[in-house]
């Protein structure tokens, strides 16, 4: 089909770059923000694609009305959104784009570790607060730590890259075999969890990720170690976290994603009454929060965008 045929179906807003180029490439493009998803199944049939971040799931349900469907694109890295598997059964052809924001999240990553690691934020507040207090703000030199990564696709691979102007040690566990780089080495698990002084999590949310970081997990590692997570907050389990930061296991923890996050990635699953484990990271000194934007810079914005376009336009040449 030729792209004058295709009618897209915008569920999210995006950088306007990606409307334009899609728009000049010949597409007709819709948009429709603000429709429940039951409204957006009613009329799904009319399109050919669907452009979309993570304003709902798309489920059997919505795959079922869509009849007309050839793709859908996600602006941004994962895809557990979408019903994968039942999608390609259907001969629709997924589009992510993790090489839109890995930049970003590996500087995020190596950001929030020095963060940690030098205390900037307690000082910070410290100082703002009238105390001058040298000792009891020693940081913790990166030079000589061995740095440990659970993901070596887009985003850890990115952060090892990051990490080449420092004197470590950068070694990686992965599903797949022999992706070692200049970057970094591949190790079994085993060997990252005796080595790491530092982990950081680069991972999909999976039924195999799913509350991988629990209490045996953690407990594996030889060395108390810092914990970096840009990835999902569900491959966590939080109140295991807790539990190793109390006892200095883990020594400190950055975490951009969160166990609560609702699946849109916009808000969190909190009630009235916050749960007893996210209360602690809240208080605690050598916890970092972010709120899920280590992919989410002005560059990423645009880079994000022109993958997708790219993408999209390269399907139908």
């Amino acid at each position: 089909m030729k792209p004058e045929t295709i009618k897209i179906l915008h569920l999210d807003s995006n950088h306007p770059l990606l409307w334009e180029q899609l728009e000049n490439a010949g597409f007709q493009n819709e948009a429709d923000f603000t429709s429940t998803k039951e409204a957006v199944e009613a009329k799904i049939h009319n399109y050919h694609g669907v452009v979309i971040r993570s304003r709902f799931k798309i489920d059997k349900t919505f795959l079922d009305k869509a009849t007309h469907l050839q793709f859908i694109a996600r602006v941004g890295a994962g895809l557990e959104s979408i019903d994968c598997e039942y999608a390609e059964q259907k001969g629709v052809h997924l589009i992510a784009a993790p090489e839109g924001n890995r930049n970003a999240v590996g500087e995020h990553a190596l950001g929030m570790l020095l963060s940690l690691m030098n205390q900037l934020n307690r000082a910070d507040r410290l100082v703002r607060e009238g105390q001058w207090i040298r000792e009891g703000n020693r940081g913790y030199e990166l030079e000589g730590k061995t740095i440990g990564i659970i993901g070596y696709g887009n985003m850890g691979k990115s952060f090892a890259k990051k990490l080449r102007g420092f004197d470590v040690e950068v070694i990686f566990h992965d599903i797949l075999q022999n992706i070692s780089d200049e970057n970094a080495k591949q190790v079994s698990l085993q060997e990252l969890q005796q080595k790491a002084d530092v982990l950081s999590l680069h991972l999909p949310w999976t039924p195999e990720t799913d509350k991988m970081v629990n209490s045996q997990f953690i407990n594996s590692f030889t060395k108390p170690f810092w914990f970096i997570n840009t990835s999902r907050g569900k491959n966590v389990v939080t109140d295991d976290l807790v539990e190793a930061l109390k006892s200095g296991k883990i020594l400190g923890a950055g975490l951009d994603v969160l166990e609560y996050e609702k699946l849109s990635f916009e808000n969190l699953f909190l009630d009235s009454e916050k749960p007893a484990a996210f209360n602690y990271l809240l208080q605690a000194e050598n916890v970092l929060l972010t709120p899920h934007i280590a992919g989410w810079t002005h560059e990423s914005h645009a880079k994000l965008a022109q993958t997708i376009a790219n993408k999209i336009t390269q399907k139908y040449e």
